[in-house]
């Protein structure tokens, strides 16, 4: 691909002071410091009941086990609900003074000059029609502000096989010709996909980093409004220590149930946990890996990414890059921010429950290693270290709690089983009498689910005292909905649980991982489904009825848990269905604002596709061989691949397709013909030469 002519930059305005900068750290310390506090007197007046609770009340391995499990998952659900509660105070306080867009009024940043911007979307294996879809909805909001001279758009693509990647290329020359971008929307298609996204991303620095100040990274399934975009860049203007601006996404376009329910959730819950969040992160926040902005050169300078010198899992490339981007160029003196109050950042749900499964594999993996840069890594900030920490929990929480039941039942077991010691130390001259205390242990249930629903609860205050109730079905559909949530929710907890820790213990195993581009469509198919969760059913029948043997009681404690895993791939098809889920869109059930409002983003998502047809009964690759302008266009894009053996070996496979068809070939083989420029062009004219009764003549005829 041709290299973006260099434009003239507008010189950029002189360094502003950063007068926020001491007033926000020292709101930082203050509210990380009455965090800390509150989560450990919360944890420690739970863990303190909780031993009151056991019948030895902690005085045997197990119930410390247990009492320990307990402390550190009780500790993590805290500073959720005190994270979620503060948000909460600050929407109903005005917002918070020491975030980044109320540095400045509105009329300041509007004034504030423009600068160069690449906003470019990594992408393999994707669907190109939609992916390209809502890359173009990006392109023509930022035409309607009137700011497009100052963006330019890379599609950068690691697909390997050669029908996608051919796709690729002849969509990208459609929607350039749709939108009349020329030297404006490029593709690029690297060689070798090393790294993965976080390589990818390099190599476009590498080639093109020092042309542009600012740098905007979309995922494939991002969508991000020409206002937002134009806001990111004037306040990375007016704030020159920020090296990275980090927007809040929410979760729009989804059909089936599964994506609704996810999408409800986070429009409905987000904000107030993104904001209490962002107020205690400050300027010290995480990188989520798209939706954000960029200040080019320190993250060239500061972001390599050195492979992990360790062993198993702690060796090779670090697969979740995000984090530990944004603690690099935290160390070096540069400034990361989340803005929950920038509009319109969206990106799309898994469509269902194994899609999303499918990708928390990679993350847990990912997330684990940074234990290794958490404790080894120098001069980190203690922030991003606890960034680090929670990233760990959001998955190592799933065995924790497994083990947790794990005890339980032993515990419970050995009431039964083996014989009640009564003076279990030598020399003790009273017995111990085991007590269950379960009116305790009730409470301290209730108190543990309080945790998790009362900023849910606050999350629906705010909503209706923001007005924005209808936006979410009305006053009386909102409860519904928001209860269906919490049901479907509970469902899906203990399934996510048992598939967590195995992602856990394979990532621990250093299991390999298949790199795959994610299906952001489609449904679950009932035998998908049953050999999913075909170990998870077993595991939990087995469970109750060893739970009913021991004891009724403990039966009835355990179907909660055991309930959906016995059940889980009837709720995996169900939650996967599209027409269930358009069927609760029509009751007004898990509603969004911009499908109640409207949204020109979301309308040009879904009635303003490209123009780019499917190639009918015809392959990508036999069509590029075929039709003369998109030939032309894959040359172009193609090279002349060197060497005496090369072109040998590319001649016997250009004769094989040309004598045999496409489909005699491999796919690697029909890549490697679709790489060599002359190789394209042989083929194109001996298929134009062939006779009406051939292989190639037949196909003409569909073309």
């Amino acid at each position: 691909m041709a290299t973006p002519a260099h434009r003239v930059q507008a010189s950029l305005p002189p360094a502003l002071a950063d007068t926020g900068k001491i007033a926000w750290r020292r709101a930082a310390y203050a509210r990380r410091a009455l965090l800390l506090l509150a989560v450990l007197l919360q944890t420690a007046t739970a863990t303190y009941f909780m031993l009151s609770v056991l019948p030895y009340n902690g005085g045997n391995w197990i119930e410390v086990g247990m009492a320990a499990l307990f402390a550190i998952l009780f500790c993590w659900i805290s500073v959720g609900f005190w994270i979620g509660v503060f948000g909460y105070l600050i929407r109903h306080t005005g917002g918070d003074p020491h975030s980044l867009m109320r540095q400045q009024d509105a009329a300041t940043l509007a004034a504030t000059p423009m600068a160069r911007t690449a906003i470019i979307m990594p992408i393999y294996n994707e669907q190109i029609g939609e992916c390209l879809g809502r890359l173009k909805a990006v392109y023509l909001s930022l035409q309607a502000t009137g700011q497009l001279e100052h963006f330019d758009f890379y599609i950068l693509s690691d697909t390997r096989e050669a029908d996608i990647w051919l796709d690729e290329q002849a969509a990208w020359a459609a929607l350039t010709r749709e939108l009349g971008a020329e030297g404006r929307l490029y593709y690029r298609r690297r060689p070798l996909n090393q790294n993965y996204k976080s390589g990818n991303v390099g190599d476009f620095l590498r080639r093109w980093g020092k042309d542009y100040p600012y740098m905007v990274v979309l995922d494939a399934d991002s969508l991000m409004s020409g206002t937002a975009l134009v806001m990111m860049v004037q306040l990375m203007q007016r704030h020159p220590r920020v090296g990275i601006l980090q927007s809040s996404p929410s979760l729009l376009n989804g059909q089936s149930v599964f994506a609704r329910v996810q999408q409800f959730s986070n429009q409905l819950y987000g904000p107030l946990f993104t904001t209490g969040l962002a107020a205690f992160q400050l300027g010290e926040a995480a990188f989520w890996g798209h939706n954000a902005i960029l200040r080019t050169q320190p993250f060239m300078r500061y972001c390599g990414l050195r492979k992990l010198p360790g062993w198993g899992l702690f060796r090779g490339p670090i697969l979740s890059h995000d984090f530990v981007e944004a603690a690099y160029i935290g160390r070096a003196g540069h400034e990361v921010w989340l803005e929950p109050e920038l509009p319109h950042s969206y990106e799309e749900s898994p469509p269902t429950l194994v899609e999303e499964l499918t990708r928390d594999k990679r993350w847990a993996k990912g997330n684990l290693q940074h234990l290794w840069l958490m404790l080894r890594s120098r001069r980190l900030r203690l922030a991003h270290r606890m960034a680090f920490l929670n990233g760990i929990m959001s998955y190592a929480a799933s065995p924790l709690w497994l083990a947790f039941l794990i005890l339980a039942t032993i515990a419970a077991a050995r009431m039964v089983i083996w014989p009640i010691d009564y003076f279990p130390n030598p020399y003790q001259l009273h017995p111990v009498w085991p007590e269950w205390e379960p009116l305790r242990a009730l409470a301290l249930i209730l108190v543990t689910f309080s945790l998790l629903f009362i900023p849910k609860f606050l999350a629906v205050f705010d909503t209706i005292s923001h007005s924005r109730s209808r936006s979410f079905g009305g006053l009386l559909r909102l409860p519904v909905s928001m209860l269906l949530e919490m049901l479907i929710s509970a469902l899906l907890a203990p399934i996510r649980m048992l598939s967590h820790s195995r992602f856990v213990l394979e990532a621990l195993f250093n299991v390999q991982l298949k790199w795959a581009g994610q299906n952001r469509s489609g449904e679950s198919g009932w035998l998908e489904a049953i050999i999913n969760q075909a170990f998870g059913t077993l595991l939990a029948l087995s469970w109750i009825a060893f739970a009913y043997w021991i004891d009724p009681m403990f039966f009835l404690w355990s179907l909660p848990v055991a309930i959906p895993l016995i059940f889980a791939a009837p709720v995996f098809v169900i939650l996967s269905r599209i027409q269930a889920g358009q069927r609760l869109r029509r009751w007004g059930l898990l509603t969004i604002p911009e499908e109640v409002n409207g949204s020109q983003l979301l309308h040009d998502v879904n009635h303003n596709p490209i123009q780019h047809r499917p190639h009918g009964k015809l392959s990508a690759f036999e069509t590029a061989i075929i039709d003369p302008r998109l030939n032309a266009l894959h040359r172009a894009q193609a090279r002349h691949l060197a060497g005496d053996l090369r072109r040998q070996r590319l001649q016997v496979l250009a004769e094989q397709c040309w004598a045999e068809g496409a489909q005699s070939l491999s796919v690697g083989e029909r890549s490697l013909l679709a790489k060599d420029a002359p190789s394209l062009a042989w083929l194109h004219q001996q298929v134009w030469q062939a006779s009406a009764d051939s292989h190639w003549g037949r196909l003409l005829r569909r073309a």
